[in-house]
């Protein structure tokens, strides 16, 4: 009897979209960015954002935003943990996606994983407890009783960092989302594929679709758009110097936006105890007053 043909078959790459309103849409201008390890072999293609796309994710994180800030801060610790977990889950995926296409050693990819997995656990712990920390009953010359208490400021635009692929945007992301906002993040490096490997950690992991959308493409061809759109209410900025800067600040203050350059760690250490902080929650809270008769 004839020995049947072995099957060929050709290996079927994967495709990375945009992560918007809980959904892998691909970029609406149809333009791609071609990816590679860092030996040069080919990745896959990644959809290059456009303006059009950033006002999609607003839209999607605005609807999102009011009914996360809703939700118990106990609940949003759940989340973060729930977020903790898939990412463990998935680690050797992580590790072998930071070796392979971003030059890792074993030893450093290990070690970016461990320290995004516990930065989410430490912030979910945060969730119930900056409220505490950072909110005051004042003493007043009156019978009333006066309470100063944090609230999320609403959308925020995050321009992540440039290096440390999955810290760096779990960094980014974490401080932004902890207290109720909503969060456009747009990354720009040269290993975007690992920021919606991580967005399908995150569509996993029970948070609401909106509450974090991710975007890739050249940061310099929507920076205008974002500083200048009228329904974000902040930026956090990352990695940004000299003229990009200034940009940002003079397009913002049109519509007075609040913005924040948040420090890079000494060589970019993302793991570094200097880039995890409750302080780093502060700058997108409004601190609101409420007084009540005794």
């Amino acid at each position: 009897m004839a020995k049947k043909a072995k099957r060929e078959r050709l290996d079927i790459y994967k495709t990375f979209k945009l992560y918007i309103g809980g959904r892998f849409p691909r970029t609406e201008s149809g333009r791609y960015l071609t990816e590679t390890t860092h030996k040069g072999a080919f990745v896959a293609n990644i959809c290059r954002a456009s303006r059009k796309d950033f006002r999609d994710a607003v839209v999607a994180a605005r609807k999102a935003q009011s009914g996360w800030a809703g939700r118990t801060p106990f609940n949003r610790s759940q989340i973060f943990y729930r977020m903790g977990e898939m990412l463990e889950s998935r680690r050797d995926g992580f590790e072998r996606a930071l070796q392979e296409r971003a030059g890792y050693s074993e030893k450093k990819a290990v070690a970016e994983v461990d320290a995004a997995i516990d930065r989410l656990v430490w912030y979910g712990g945060w969730a119930d407890k900056f409220i505490q920390v950072f909110g005051n009953t004042n003493p007043v010359a009156s019978p009333h009783f006066n309470f100063t208490m944090p609230e999320p400021t609403g959308v925020v635009a995050s321009l992540a960092p440039r290096s440390a692929p999955l810290l760096g945007l779990v960094t980014s992301m974490a401080p932004l989302i902890v207290s109720g906002n909503a969060v456009v993040c747009f990354v720009d490096h040269d290993h975007r594929s690992i920021a919606i490997d991580f967005a399908e950690v995150l569509h996993c992991s029970d948070l609401p679709g909106g509450v974090v959308n991710i975007l890739t493409g050249h940061r310099d061809e929507v920076l205008g758009h974002v500083s200048g759109h009228r329904d974000v209410d902040g930026i956090a900025v990352f990695d940004a110097e000299g003229d990009e800067r200034r940009s940002i600040g003079l397009e913002a203050a049109d519509t007075v936006k609040r913005v924040h350059f948040y420090d890079t760690p000494d060589k970019a250490d993302w793991s570094d105890s200097a880039a995890q902080s409750p302080y780093w929650i502060l700058p997108f809270v409004e601190f609101k007053t409420a007084w009540h008769p005794m």
